[in-house]
């Protein structure tokens, strides 16, 4: 077979078409792309967070990397489910990555997080857009690889930006206090 790896297609007996094939497969090696570049940076953070929360954060971020580790190989081998060829190289990954570099620079807990949920937050517009791609390609399948793979993403942004959140916007407070006032005042 020859040709460029990224317009590399096998012949398959699933029922999608060469040409929406060709569509998924580069979303998919697009994702797998950014999926590794992702996983990398967690483990730049897991390897070099410093600080008094290092224990919980080297820990959360060794949790993370495993979980994409999981969705590179879903995605990977969806690409080869439909007969395209998964480029996953770390060289590849890194050249065709949405995502912006570490900062090499972070060091403690909260500069580490702040750059992971930088790159999360994109990552999961990716494939929330993904998913809406697969879904208008008729490819009910990948969308729900890709729905999968967002539900634990976005969770794990909202982690992430735990970390960062100290109190509510004094706007809230002061909404609260007016709304449990006007409560007061109507029971009375």
């Amino acid at each position: 077979m020859s040709g460029k790896p990224s317009s590399r297609l096998y012949p398959t007996r699933i029922d999608i078409s060469t040409d929406v094939r060709v569509q998924i497969v580069s979303i998919l090696n697009q994702t797998l792309a950014a999926t590794l570049d992702l996983k990398t940076q967690t483990k730049q953070a897991h390897w070099n967070v410093k600080g008094t929360d290092f224990y919980q954060l080297h820990e959360l971020f060794d949790v993370l990397a495993g979980e994409l580790e999981d969705y590179i190989d879903l995605v990977a081998e969806r690409i080869t489910a439909l007969g395209g060829y998964a480029l996953g190289t770390a060289r590849i990954a890194a050249s065709n990555s949405i995502l912006p570099e570490f900062p090499f620079e972070a060091v403690d807990g909260k500069e580490h997080v702040s750059a992971l949920a930088d790159r999360f937050a994109p990552y999961g517009k990716h494939i929330r857009e993904a998913i809406d791609k697969a879904n208008d390609l008729g490819d009910a399948d990948t969308a729900d690889i890709y729905t999968e793979i967002s539900r634990t993403i976005d969770k794990r942004l909202w982690f992430l930006e735990a970390h960062l959140q100290t109190s509510p916007a004094k706007e809230d407070n002061g909404a609260a206090a007016t709304t449990k006032t006007q409560k007061t005042a109507a029971v009375k």
